[in-house]
């Protein structure tokens, strides 16, 4: 009786497709980070640039660096106008998204929970809204603003904030996945009404998604450029994005605008990465908090 044997070939043959698209997909992840990184590595070196290196292609170059004189320019040029611009986006994304994601949570919480008459056509009406890009939006709600009188006002680009369908539907996802009706029921029986069950419970449960959707509308905001476009003109009030073109248009005949583009841009994702590393957490942790008495 003879033993059947495998073949160190056929072994090696059998192996070495896997090996291949293991190196494939980790050659594809380093690209893909390198794609996402060279221009962070390029902001970095290129804020500490005067105008000469910028102008004559020296933005790698580590052999000289302004970034002190860059930020005093900075805080100097225009009065210090980018820092009122700077302080306009973070109440434009801060409280808008605060407020945005609170909005789309009681959305979709009230569509998970509760039974009423055209329910499944209101969300879908909800959904179209998600197909509908924001741009279209603007001449219809600058059109709006005007009707009111709030144009060039804090509350033209503060109020579209607030209002984010992709959000109520992301918000019902989570409901539906992570508020089991049996809580909800207990906490009724103890005695709680409706907003209180929400508020105590409720929110708490699906706090991992109100983070979410934080993140998402504080992020769109921070980077909304068109609506402030169409609905400004008092410099005082633009946020960030928005005053970075201004100086940017004024380059060709200021040349010394380039470094304080560049330097402000550093600064513009300060906030954003801020938010994305402190609120992390809370994506993995507490997602059944709210159900423990």
């Amino acid at each position: 009786m003879t033993t059947a044997t495998a073949q160190p070939g056929a072994t090696r043959g059998r192996g070495r497709p896997w090996s291949l698209s293991r190196t494939a997909v980790n050659g594809a992840l380093v690209l893909a980070t390198a794609y996402t990184l060279l221009p962070l590595g390029w902001l970095l070196t290129a804020a500490a640039k005067n105008t000469g290196d910028l102008l004559g292609g020296r933005a790698l170059s580590p052999s000289t660096w302004h970034l002190g004189a860059n930020l005093h320019a900075l805080v100097t040029t225009g009065d210090g106008i980018y820092f009122r611009w700077y302080l306009n986006s973070l109440l434009y994304a801060g409280i808008g998204a605060v407020l945005c994601a609170l909005v789309c949570v009681c959305a979709g919480y009230a569509f998970h929970v509760y039974a009423f008459p055209g329910k499944e056509k209101l969300f879908g009406l909800v959904l179209l809204g998600v197909l509908v890009p924001t741009t279209a939006l603007a001449l219809p709600m600058y059109l709006l603003a005007s009707k009111v009188g709030i144009v060039n006002t804090f509350w033209a680009v503060f109020v579209p904030s607030l209002v984010n369908p992709f959000g109520v539907y992301l918000a019902r996802v989570f409901c539906a996945g992570y508020v089991p009706g049996e809580v909800l029921e207990a906490a009724r029986m103890d005695g709680a009404g409706e907003l209180r069950t929400f508020w105590s419970v409720g929110l708490r449960m699906v706090m991992p998604g109100f983070v979410t959707v934080f993140l998402f509308q504080f992020t769109a905001i921070w980077n909304n450029f068109f609506l402030p476009l169409v609905m400004l003109s008092d410099n005082r009030l633009f946020p960030v994005s928005l005053g970075l073109y201004s100086w940017n248009t004024q380059t060709h005949a200021f040349p010394e605008y380039y470094p304080l583009v560049v330097t402000g841009s550093l600064l513009g994702i300060v906030p954003l990465v801020i938010a994305f590393v402190a609120l992390q957490r809370h994506w993995k942790a507490g997602l059944t908090a709210g159900s423990v008495k």
